[in-house]
């Protein structure tokens, strides 16, 4: 209850127009602060305007849809689906990815190098046309004129960019989505209070998953490592951005590496036949509460997941030959069933329970 009070009483300072404020960074012990854009500096008031407008159905055309549609806080910022649905109803061909620390990340997306900041790719699902998802293509005035028809956008949009002559604009509207993504951050699952010094947060179980986790044998933390427990991290301070991209056997349709014509992953941006089948190793902070897995949904659970690497790939469990552009680092293990169930009890152990039920990170609307 007091969560929602406070939050209801930063709304209502916010949109009586008290003085903005530049951003608090609220960071988990040993979290290093996010790189920002200089022409984007985070605020208060920035960051609640791109919180209003990512759970605001008007943000799609047809009115039906909103960025949290496809990115529920409950599933860790992901939706729960095999692949994401746009708002005119079109099927994507990939797995909604978790926001959880996203400003954390070098790149954005499954598998584009290219689509490396915040800013940039909140104009895909703006914009986009192959697949449709918020369906804005050759109607941008449309769009700002929505965007100015709300007086409570224009007093917001007005106090985030001052100095503005006309504040409302496709570029500010993608820097206030950012700059909401951006302060997304968790860090605060039972895995993290034992690391700092609570240790029953733990279980026996999860401490012995943990174990496993972090040993040669299952190679996890090559791609899963670090403070996010991803391998794709930069933030303030960063001068080498690494933008590392996997095969990790998924598939193997013609006995050379080949992926489904569907979706061939790095190699569609790249044209590098060593890219075949290369995607983005996504955080697994949350994980318990994000699946399906994988790039198109077609691992259903954790434990599945945790089979399809001990198998050292889909495709070599499949077919009994390994790919020959497969990573290095999939090989393969064998655990036990209570290994594999103490592994899976770690994986839980990185869910943050008040991160997806923090009021303030959520829809302004809800009650």
């Amino acid at each position: 209850m007091r969560s929602c009070l406070l939050t209801a009483l930063a709304l209502s300072v916010l949109s009586c127009g008290a003085p903005d404020q530049p951003w608090q960074w609220k960071l988990p012990a040993n979290f290093p602060v996010p790189a920002v854009p200089e022409d984007n500096p985070m605020s208060t008031v920035k960051v609640e305007l791109g919180r209003r407008l990512f759970f605001d159905v008007q943000l799609s055309r047809n009115s039906t849809t909103a960025c949290a549609t496809c990115h529920q806080q409950k599933s860790a910022f992901s939706d729960g689906k095999m692949v994401a649905v746009g708002s005119t109803g079109e099927m994507h061909r990939r797995n909604s990815m978790s926001l959880v620390n996203v400003g954390y990340f070098t790149t954005l997306t499954w598998a584009n190098p290219l689509m490396n900041s915040l800013e940039k790719q909140a104009l895909v699902p703006l914009f986009g046309e192959t697949p449709v998802e918020l369906g804005w293509a050759g109607h941008d005035d449309e769009l700002l004129a929505r965007l100015k028809n709300n007086t409570s956008y224009v007093t917001l949009f007005s106090r985030a960019f001052p100095s503005e002559k006309s504040p409302i604009s496709i570029s500010n509207l993608a820097k206030a989505l950012a700059a909401y993504e951006r302060q997304l951050i968790t860090g605060g699952s039972p895995y993290d209070r034992y690391r700092a010094g609570e240790i029953n947060a733990l279980t026996d179980s999860a401490k012995h998953g943990m174990d496993l986790f972090f040993s040669e044998k299952l190679e996890c933390t090559h791609c899963h490592g670090g403070f996010n427990f991803a391998d794709s991290v930069a933030h303030d301070g960063t001068v080498n951005r690494e933008t590392p991209f996997h095969n990790t056997g998924l598939y193997n349709v013609d006995g050379l590496g080949a992926y489904p014509q569907s979706d061939q992953g790095l190699i569609e941006i790249t044209l590098k036949p060593q890219d075949m089948g290369g995607f983005r190793a996504p955080s697994l902070r949350n994980v318990q509460l994000s699946a399906p897995y994988m790039h198109d949904g077609s691992v259903a659970t954790l434990s599945d997941a945790i089979a399809h690497y001990a198998a050292g790939g889909r495709a070599t469990a499949m077919n009994g030959f390994r790919s020959p552009i497969e990573s290095e680092l999939v090989l393969g293990f064998t655990l036990t069933v209570q290994e594999k169930s103490d592994v899976l009890e770690f994986l839980n152990s990185l869910t943050d329970t008040n991160f997806v039920n923090d009021a303030a990170q959520g829809d302004p609307s809800a009650p």
